[in-house]
Order: structure tokens, then sequence, then C-alpha cells
């Protein structure tokens, strides 16, 4: 029992641990996706922000552009910007306040004519109209000539200007050259890599836009975006036990939790590259669709998903002991629950035993013991209402009964063969009034069992009954009177008799043979009476079956067919087997369905029972039923029953359906009626196939397949 309860418990456990492991992979790879699809959304929303700003800036710079083509500006440029000792041009220090309006910076050695002072002019009004709107999101805005001038909106670094060094040369940053046309044919907007801008060291990514007018390059757009916030929060903001990395489309680092350095990323150690190569092929080589990944080989889980704009990757690495450590802590609960369990039971078991079953058989074999030596006077517990308590009151009863029986003996000297003959006759007379009680019984259980369909196997057990009656009525027990008598008549020289009378000498091998011939005919009746109890065991699950099956069915409930076809047969079992009737089955394993289980099996006890008696003509050797199901290519389940039976007759099979036809006496014609029916209410149809007659037939049922 031990043992059992220990295999049920690691069973257990192992199914919790499966079924947990499973729950939480799912729940944390739907974290895990949720997670990178809001992270992605958020991150890229400056990059977008970005890119929209410059769909309106690049309108608004051509557009101002345009307005001064033919226009005098020198006066107001002269206004606002002047020659600085160094040989840059930068905004008038008594006119400027760079927290409110944009600064100019021309290198030195750049040479201005009107054409630049005028986009110079219209860059200064574009940045001064929306400078301060996208200064909200962005640290700041700017437009770049190609002939190197530079005009910013910055309010956070207002002396920005007078800090520069004059020799700065503007279109040689990484962020200007990818918006020259031999660099950038489709004119689209680009993303630079991750530098330092060399005044403010702080890191950025510079988004830029090349406005063209004419064929011309007259202007560039762009805003710095600052990438220490983006780098924090990929390092800061994660899944617990995940973290976070971004990396750009060359497969260079931009964030990692522990390989970032300010202003970008650092050079591995050499454990590492493997890794972080695996990770970085292996999103990048990803279908689109595809936003959860898996490193086996490194046990983690991966989300990607691509910024749009600048078309970095944002990964999230989940590692895979994330999942399993929580299933495996609850299944080592489980399994410590499961083990103080079995303890305890098996101590109560223990204790039950001891108490309730040891120390009475104790007591029994006590008992036997002084009975055997010829001490009557037992003491059982007698108060029990179980097994033990009818076991003490029938042997308290025998000890009574040999007590007085043995009495009896000591002082019947005279008369004994007649008070034996009295006493069997009495025996006799009981026993033919139990015998009588019994079969009233019988006949009152019969009455009762014949409306579940047990009268065939009643039959068995009237038999069993009746030889074993015939076998006890058989036993030779008057010779047991008759040794007896003889040795009371030679008791005095008991020895002599034995030894040297003829009929002494055999008395001691007849006795043998009449114990060995009364335990034979003990063996068979216990023989008998346990096909009894096998036929009544039998009886009890076809009463099973069929109560189960006799409440109201829901219209529809999983069903397991293999089992529905199981009980279809063991309904019919007594049938079969008084009809010699051999089944072959060739289910196939299918997954329960929904269907009406009350229908579904009616249909099949009827077509089995026909099948049955299509048989009788068949020699009883012959007889075979095959029933067979599988799973068709158009979702259904096909059910078939086959005999070899007499067959039907072409002209038959048109009529064998309808409402009252039959082809046997005893028949009502409404069976296969009810069952067609029956199978088009379950959505499917029943057919009749066969040969000719003597070539047996095959019913088929075909029903949808509605997984359950």
């Amino acid at each position: 029992m031990g043992g059992r309860i220990a295999v049920v418990i690691a069973l257990s456990t192992l199914f919790s641990y499966l079924h947990m492991f499973r729950t939480l992979r799912t729940e944390a790879l739907s974290q895990l996706r949720q997670h990178v699809a809001e992270r992605g959304q958020r991150e890229q929303s400056i990059f977008l922000l970005a890119e929209d700003n410059h769909v309106v800036l690049k309108a608004a710079l051509e557009e101002k552009i345009r307005a001064y083509q033919h226009e005098d500006v020198s006066a107001r440029f002269d206004s606002l910007f002047a020659l600085m000792p160094d040989g840059a041009i930068r905004n008038r220090p008594e006119v400027f306040d760079g927290t409110r309006m944009p600064c100019l910076f021309v290198p030195r050695g750049v040479p201005v004519d009107m054409d630049q002072r005028r986009r110079l002019l219209a860059a200064y009004d574009v940045l001064l109209q929306y400078g301060p709107a996208f200064h909200t999101r962005f640290a700041d805005s700017f437009i770049t000539l190609p002939e190197g001038s530079l005009v910013m909106f910055w309010p956070e670094r207002p002396n920005w200007i007078h800090e520069s060094d004059p020799n700065t040369s503007i279109i040689t940053q990484d962020f200007f050259p990818g918006s020259l046309p031999e660099n950038n044919p489709k004119r689209l907007t680009t993303w630079s890599p991750i530098y330092k801008e060399p005044v403010s060291q702080q890191a950025m990514s510079t988004v830029t836009t090349p406005l063209d007018m004419d064929g011309r390059h007259v202007a560039s757009l762009s805003h710095d975006v600052m990438i220490d916030e983006l780098m924090a929060r990929t390092i800061r903001d994660h899944l617990p036990e995940a973290y976070n990395i971004v990396f750009r489309d060359d497969g260079k680092l931009i964030a990692h939790p522990e390989l970032t350095e300010e202003g970008g990323a650092s050079q591995p150690p050499e454990e590492q590259q493997a890794h972080l190569r695996s990770l970085i092929e292996r999103v990048k080589s990803s279908p689109p669709d595809q936003d959860i990944l898996q490193l086996p080989e490194f046990g983690e889980y991966l989300a990607a998903t691509r910024l749009k704009g600048p078309g970095w990757y944002f990964v999230t690495v989940l590692p895979e002991r994330a999942v399993s450590r929580p299933a495996t802590q609850a299944a080592r609960i489980i399994l410590l629950l499961g083990v103080l369990s079995l303890l305890l039971e098996l101590a109560i078991v223990s204790w039950v035993l001891r108490q309730q079953i040891t120390r009475p058989l104790l007591a029994f074999t006590q008992a036997t013991d002084r009975v055997a030596a010829g001490d009557f006077k037992v003491e059982l517990d007698t108060t029990r209402e179980d097994e033990l308590g009818q076991l003490a009151r029938a042997f308290r009863l025998m000890a009574d009964q040999v007590q007085r029986r043995e009495e009896e003996l000591r002082q019947a000297n005279d008369g004994l063969e007649q008070r034996v003959e009295e006493r069997t006759r009495e025996l006799r007379e009981v026993h033919l009034q139990l015998v009588q009680t019994a079969r009233r019984a019988g006949m009152a259980e019969i009455a009762t069992n014949v409306l579940h369909n047990v009268g065939n196997v009643l039959n068995s057990v009237y038999t069993s009954a009746q030889v074993a009656r015939e076998r006890m009525t058989g036993m030779r027990l008057e010779h047991v009177s008759r040794i007896t008598h003889m040795l009371e008549e030679h008791q005095s020289d008991l020895i002599t008799f034995l030894t040297q009378d003829e009929r002494g000498r055999h008395l001691m091998p007849f006795l043998k043979k009449l114990g060995q011939n009364l335990l034979d005919d003990r063996q068979e009746i216990v023989t008998l009476l346990e096909d009894v109890g096998r036929y009544t065991e039998h009886i009890g699950d076809i009463v099973k079956v069929q109560q189960n099956y006799a409440r109201t069915p829901r219209m529809l409930e999983p069903v397991q067919m293999e089992e529905l076809v199981e009980d279809a047969i063991r309904i019919n079992s007594a049938g079969l087997v008084r009809h010699q009737v051999k089944v072959e089955r060739q289910l196939a394993c299918l997954p329960p369905l929904r269907t009406d289980k009350h229908k579904a099996l009616m249909i099949l006890v009827n077509l089995v029972s026909n099948a049955k008696y299509a048989m009788d003509s068949v020699p009883e050797d012959d007889r075979r039923l095959i029933v067979k199901m599988e799973q068709t290519t158009d979702n259904h389940v096909r059910l078939a029953i086959h005999d070899n039976g007499m067959g039907i007759e072409p002209e038959m099979l048109t009529r064998i359906f309808q409402y009252g036809f039959t082809t046997r006496e005893e028949g009502h014609g409404f069976g296969l009626h009810s069952s067609a029916l029956a199978a088009q209410e379950l959505g499917g149809s029943l057919t009749v196939h066969s040969a000719g007659p003597g070539l047996g037939a095959t019913f088929t049922l075909e029903m949808p397949y509605l997984p359950a």
C-alpha cells in the first residue's frame, strides 16, 4: 500500500510540475510578449515624433526660403549676427538670448553669400517659430547648410554658440553625411550612430532629414535624441529576473546591463561574445511575425521588437530558470506534503490493523487452542458489527454446539445410532427449509434482476448452486456414525481390535480415504461457490452499467467513444456468450467528443444485439463480430459493426430502416428505425451494406466529431 501511494505521489508531483511549468511558461511568455510590445511602442515614440516634426519643419523651411528668394536680407542678417574676433560668425551678444531664440554658427573660413544668408535667416525664423514647441520633447532642434553653417535652438545650452571652437566642422560629424545626395539617393530621414556631442559630451543620436529645392541640396533638418535616458530605462526598467538590451542593425550594442559604458557599449569579455553573437544572429534571422524566440543552448527566451525610426532592436532576455524555479518549488512542496501524508496514512493503517485485525485474530487463535484442548468456555468480542464480529458469534455458537454435543455423546450410551439418524433427519429438514427459503429469495431476486438484463447470468448461478447441493448431499457423512458405533463397541479392547480384528485393520485406511473424499467434496463445493461469487459480481457490473445509463442524459456531454463501445458490448455480453460469438475490436484511440451519450449507446446496443441474432445460422466456432472505430478525413467518427451472419438480400437494403420491418419472428421492427432516427438527431447517419445472403452485413454509424 505504501509503495502504491508513493507511486501515486510521485506521478502527481511530476504531472503537477509539468502542468505548472507549462502554465507558468505560457504566462511568462505572454507577459514577456506584452512587455516587449509595450516597451517598443514607448521607446520608438520619440523617434516617430522626430520624423513627424521634420515633415512640418521641412515644409515651413521650404516655404520660408522661397519667400526670401528675391529679398535683400543683409540688413536684418547683420542686425542679428556678426563676425567675431576668432573668425566665426555668431549671434550678436547684445541682442542674443539663447533661452528664447536660436543661435547661429558659421565656422571660420566659410564664405557667406546672399543665398546662404537667405537660407540661414529662413532657418532662424523657422526655429524661432517651432523650436520652443519641439523643445518639450527634444533637447535641441537645428538646421545645417551643406556649406558648413548651423542654426540651432538649444535653451539648456544657451552659451553653446560662444563655447564652440571656431574651426568646428559641422558637416564632418556623424549625423550629416547621411543626408548628402550621394549617400542618401532616396532622400529619406536617417539616424546617426550614437556619439558624444563635442561641447556637452552627452551621448546622443541625431535624426536628419534632407531638404532639396530645385534639384539642389539646400539644408538638413535635425533633432538630437539623448540616449542616456533610453539606456537607463533599458537597464533599469525590466521584468523580474530578466534584462533588456538594445543593439543596432549592424550588431553593435547600444545598451546592456553589464557591458554598456557612458556614450556607448564596451567590448564584451571573451566568455560573453559567443552568447551575444548567438542572441543577435537569432533575433536578426527570425521572421518578422515571430515575437518569441528561444536560445536552448543558453536556456533563455527572447522577445524582440524593432524600433521604428533608427531600426534598432529592443530585446528582453528571460532565463528559463525564472519559469522553472516556481514550478520546481511548488513540486517540492507537493512532494513533501505527499510524503508526510503517506507516513501519516501508514501510521494510521498500522494502528488500525493492530487494533482491529491483529488483536482479534490473536484472540481467535487462542480460543481455537482452548477449544482443541477441550475448554469450551471462550470469551470473544461478539459486539462488533463487522465480519470479525460475525465470525466471533459463529465461533461462539459453534463452541456451544460442540460442547452440547460432547455432553450428549458422553451421556448417550444406548441408542446412539437412532439419535444420530434423528439428528441427521432434523438437519436435512433444516437444510430443505434453508434451500426453500433461498429458492424463494432467489426467485424474488430474479424477478428484480430480470429488469436489468441479467437472467442469463442467473442460470449459471443456479446451475452452480444445484451442483454444490448435490455434492453436499452426496457427502458420506453416515460412515462417520458407523465408525463411531464400531469404536464404541470395542472401546474396552480398542488396540486389539485395530491391530488383530479383520475389520479393525481396515478401519484406519478407510478413515484416511474417507477424509480425503470429504476434502475433495469440500474443495469442489468451494470452487462452485467461487463461481457463484464471480457470476454475482458480473451481475453487479451489468446492473451498474445499465443503471448508469438509465438516468436522464444531457443533450451534449463529453463522451469517450471507446468506453461507450465497451459498455454496449458489456450490456450484450450475456447474449454474446450464450450465442458463442467472438468479438474482435479494432478501435482507434480518439479524444473525447461531445454528443448525446444515451442516444449513441442505444444505437450501439441495438446494432450489437441484431448482429448477435443474425449469426444464429452460422456454426458456433465461426461466429465473429468485428467492431471497428476510426476518424475520417472529413472530421467525422465512423463506427462499423460487421457480422458474418445470414446477410441481407439486396431488395431488403432499402426497407431495413422502415418502421415495422423485421426479419425475425420475435422482432418488433422498430429497433433499426429508432436507431436511424437517433443517428439523424446526432447530426450523423446510419447505413448498411451486405454483399448478399450468407455473406454477413456491416452497419456503419457516422457522427460529426465535435471536440469536447
